[in-house]
């Protein structure tokens, strides 16, 4: 059987760093609160080859909501523009271990890439494997790139009021459980803490151990704990998009597919008088 992991482990990208069809990709972002120049580090080391993906850059750019997934064409430009095309596989890590890199995953998989896959453990796993250490200025031939449109599987704010009353879906809350249950306050100014009613609380850290995703069986187990439907239907949120494809990513390794994520998260939800918070 082939092998279906969205997970590249370290050996394997060491084995293959030098391969013409490979691209490699340093998603890095934190929140604005830990005062981290993720270009600047980027510049400082990187895995060689590597390329960095801004994900606040890669966006729409329109909107007063944070890294807003873009147009098709937007996302075509930019990857593109980083030499990738579709016929190129892509490995996305991230200097946190396993953060942002998935978020970088998820939306390559809303546009149609299929040969996408997060390293796992991220930079601190290369590093502590021995990984090579590079500063040199990468800069690849632009390529053609074709995205897909993401074919429903983006969530936006009427959606999420929608299944507030028809509980078609699942939702699960990558936030941790404080800010969850409205006992912790948000990263973002003037925003309430609490939660979208009926969704279940799933810190992304859970998913993980020592840095990397947990096992397939593991994930497999817990999902289908929180399942409320006979048919697992899901939608993943955070705080704004980023951790939410943590969960989404462990969905797909546990073999439930590409679910639904709601892009617009919690800055968005907690930020409009019309949707409903439960605290605790």
């Amino acid at each position: 059987m082939p092998n279906t992991s969205q997970l590249c482990s370290v050996d394997e990208l060491s084995d293959r760093l030098n391969d013409p069809t490979l691209r490699v990709l340093d998603g890095s972002w934190y929140l604005p609160s830990a005062q981290r120049n993720t270009i600047a580090e980027y510049q400082q080391q990187h895995i060689p080859g590597a390329q960095f993906f801004d994900i606040d850059m890669v966006s729409d750019t329109q909107s007063e909501l944070p890294h807003m997934l873009p147009s098709a064409d937007i996302f075509s430009t930019h990857v593109g523009n980083l030499g990738i095309s579709n016929r190129h596989e892509v490995v996305v890590y991230d200097t946190a271990g396993l953060f942002s890199a998935a978020r970088v995953w998820w939306m390559f998989k809303v546009f149609g890439h299929q040969r996408v896959r997060v390293l796992n453990g991220g930079m601190p796993a290369w590093i502590a494997h021995g990984g090579a250490i590079s500063a040199a200025q990468v800069q690849l031939q632009a390529e053609v790139y074709e995205s897909s449109e993401p074919a429903g599987l983006v969530v936006n704010h009427a959606d999420l009021l929608a299944n507030c009353h028809t509980a078609d879906y699942t939702v699960l809350d990558a936030r941790s459980a404080a800010r969850f249950a409205g006992r912790a306050p948000e990263p973002r100014a003037g925003l309430p803490s609490g939660h979208i009613p009926g969704s279940k609380s799933l810190p992304f850290d859970q998913l993980l151990l020592d840095g990397q995703l947990r096992s397939a069986a593991e994930l497999g187990a817990l999902f289908e704990s929180l399942q409320d439907q006979p048919e697992p239907k899901f939608i993943t949120s955070c705080g704004s998009g980023v951790t939410a494809a943590i969960i989404s990513l462990a969905l797909f390794e546990a073999g439930y597919g590409l679910q639904r994520l709601y892009d617009g998260a919690w800055a968005e939800w907690a930020s409009l008088p019309e949707s409903p918070i439960e605290v605790a």
